[in-house]
């Protein structure tokens, strides 16, 4: 069985750079891989993207049209809370 506290630590860990990356900008997920020094775009998506989706602290700029070549994704009020700095 898995130590949860780690795993744990280690997605809170990666959605923390992946909010540090987005800051006051949208960007794509391709810019947002180059930034964190990714290149396996699944990985990207299940370990970084999606924690950030639906913990609402990334939202999509198109959330429509999700998989649309020009969807970019920015920091809502609640991510821009958990900023260095940000004074939770």
């Amino acid at each position: 069985m898995p130590d949860t506290e780690q795993v744990t630590e280690q997605v809170t860990e990666q959605v923390g750079r992946l909010l540090a990356c987005l800051g006051t900008e949208s960007l794509g997920a391709k810019t947002l891989m180059l930034r964190l020094g990714l290149r396996h775009r699944p990985s990207f998506l299940q370990d970084y993207l999606q924690p950030c989706l639906e913990a609402h602290l990334v939202e999509m700029t198109q959330p429509h049209s999700p998989k649309s070549p020009t969807q970019k994704y920015r920091l809502t009020a609640r991510g821009k809370g958990h900023l260095p700095g940000a004074g939770r």
